[in-house]
């Protein structure tokens, strides 16, 4: 059977995106809301994300207590995160308790509370993990990498900085929520076991009559990128490589994702079998890909100990870039079926569904279905794969390593 879609524009600039899926009892909303860590000031970095906590500390009638007893009553799993561009507010529960959470989302969002004596508690919150990254070096690394290697703001990390969570104010956060918490440019995604029909109503009547803002958006600035050594007294090394990738909407986006599954993708894949298998330089060495709407890049980690630093990273980059002299049709194909079970199971998870729908409105402006998805991978050949690395060659790194002594960067000019 085919998949349906459900596309609607509401009058106040928010998109209503759906995915009935008959077979299931459950129901699944994410809302994607324009707020995220690069609309933060810079003088309140992390306001975002104190703004988020913020919001969930009571909403309409109900202080924090009674908001999570009722999503708790409906039998509600909910998750908020902050990610660059966005603010996410997400929840899964069944499929005839939907209109009752969407009522207590549009209360989080358009009615929160914002009393002064949860605002203290909030931004707290927010300061322990900016510290607690100092006990995650391994995170610390990943995040730090991001925030050098895309254009500022948009790498900025969620959780700020010390000077601007101390320098935030309820004052400050409400003219921010009130500024940046807007129907324009946001996206609601609902899949599972919901009416096409009741499902336009009920949000109509949560967020129709939301008014709309319009803050300035983000300006790119020019990256740090470059070689950045921290140091830290540690029996271990965590070393960060970032180069350019595909985004989302780029044509080569396939065969970007299946050159990172042939170098990253399991027990099998390259850099787990040259960096950490057959010499044993690694206890943890991946590489990912993540994409903006307009920038992307292929993140490389990998944890050593200080005596095998300098080699660890000679051999990664040299994985990296040996990609480019050929990939094997049994990499390629063990690499379709990957990202394909991937996509199955996404397939059948009604919170995966939802946050897809969101991401392709977002990203591409349109939807994709799990049939075109699975055309798309299945296509991609050896040939596009090579001629996606010519294209993106593993070049201009962006490199950060924390650990007690730096590193020789060299192998990164070959």
């Amino acid at each position: 059977m085919s998949e349906r879609f459900i596309v609607n524009e509401l009058p106040n600039g928010m998109t209503l995106l759906g995915q009935p899926m008959d077979h299931v009892s459950s129901a699944a909303v994410t809302m994607v809301v324009p707020a995220g860590a690069a609309h933060d000031p810079s003088a309140l970095a992390g306001a975002g994300s104190v703004a988020c906590e913020w919001c969930l500390r009571g909403a309409g009638e109900r202080d924090t207590r009674q908001l999570n007893d009722a999503l708790d009553a409906l039998g509600c799993q909910h998750h908020e995160s902050v990610r660059s561009e966005h603010v996410l507010f997400s929840a899964a529960q069944l499929g005839r308790t939907l209109p009752a959470v969407l009522d207590l989302l549009a209360d989080i969002l358009r009615r929160p509370r914002l009393d002064d004596e949860t605002f203290v508690p909030s931004r707290a919150l927010v300061e322990q993990d900016l510290a607690s990254l100092e006990d995650e070096p391994a995170r610390r690394c990943s995040l730090l990498l991001r925030e050098r290697f895309y254009p500022p703001p948009l790498g900025r990390c969620t959780y700020g900085t010390p000077a601007g969570l101390a320098a935030a104010t309820a004052p400050a956060l409400r003219e921010h929520i009130a500024a940046h918490y807007t129907p324009a440019g946001t996206i609601l995604a609902a899949a599972g076991n919901i009416d096409a029909t009741a499902l336009r109503g009920l949000v109509e009547r949560a967020f129709g009559d939301w008014p709309v803002t319009h803050p300035p958006a983000p300006v790119p600035e020019t990256p740090p990128r470059g070689v950045t050594h921290l140091p830290k007294d540690s029996a271990q090394v965590h070393i960060g490589l970032a180069h350019r990738a595909a985004p989302i909407g780029h044509r080569q986006y396939y065969a970007c994702r299946i050159a990172e599954m042939v170098l990253s993708g399991g027990a099998a894949a390259r850099l787990h079998t040259e960096v950490r298998e057959k010499r044993g330089l690694a206890y943890h060495v991946a590489s990912h890909y993540h994409s903006l709407r307009e920038h992307a890049g292929m993140f490389t980690y990998a944890g050593t100990r200080p005596d095998l630093a300098q080699e660890t990273l000679d051999t990664t980059v040299t994985e990296i870039r040996r990609l480019a002299e050929g990939v094997r049709d049994d990499e390629v194909a063990r690499a379709r079926t990957q990202l394909k079970s991937a996509l199955i199971m996404q397939g059948e998870s009604t919170a995966a569904r939802a946050n897809a729908l969101a991401s392709d409105w977002y990203h591409l402006g349109r939807l994709r279905s799990l049939d075109e998805l699975s055309a798309a991978i299945e296509a991609v050949t050896p040939a596009d794969v090579l001629a996606y690395l010519d294209a993106f060659p593993a070049e201009d790194f962006t490199a950060l390593v924390i650990g007690p002594e730096p590193v020789d960067t060299g192998v990164l000019e070959g």
